[in-house]
């Protein structure tokens, strides 16, 4: 998780929100990693975790990630919660609670639902206050940024 939340960093140096993901496989070898690129592709499906699934699909040659593991530092959203079900994820490792989207056990519980076809372990609020406090941060300069420019 410490990685992931110096790949969100990078993330929000750039002026994306600071979310990263990396995937390991089943021996602990990082196969992908991704921060979030909505603001440098102008795609709302630019998430983190999408597009460390599609590296580590390539990388495994399968769109089945079953021995693998996804770290990422904020609680994922349905469209992603929606790509961790359908790649066939073994286990999601995430930070902090996404309070307005989160689609793992915050807002709304993908994973164990009726709707979903596999079942994920999951081990929320990893490095939960550092992920959360990164966020804060980001948000807040972003907030007075803005506010100096109106003045």
């Amino acid at each position: 998780m410490e990685y992931a939340i110096a790949l969100a960093k990078t993330a929000g140096n750039a002026g994306e929100i600071p979310v990263a993901a990396i995937i390991l496989d089943s021996q602990g070898n990082l196969i992908a990693e991704a921060t979030n690129h909505k603001e440098r592709y102008q795609d709302a499906t630019a998430h983190a975790e999408i597009l460390a699934i599609r590296t580590a699909s390539k990388v495994q040659q399968n769109y089945y990630l079953q021995d693998c593991t996804l770290y990422v530092t904020l609680e994922p959203c349905p469209m992603c919660a929606g790509a961790i079900i359908q790649s066939r994820l073994n286990l999601l490792v995430y930070g902090a609670d996404e309070p307005k989207t989160g689609a793992i056990r915050t807002v709304t519980n993908l994973p164990d639902s009726c709707c979903s076809n596999h079942r994920l372990k999951v081990l929320a609020g990893i490095k939960s206050e550092s992920c959360r406090q990164q966020l804060q941060t980001w948000f807040s300069q972003r907030r007075n940024t803005k506010t100096e420019r109106l003045s």
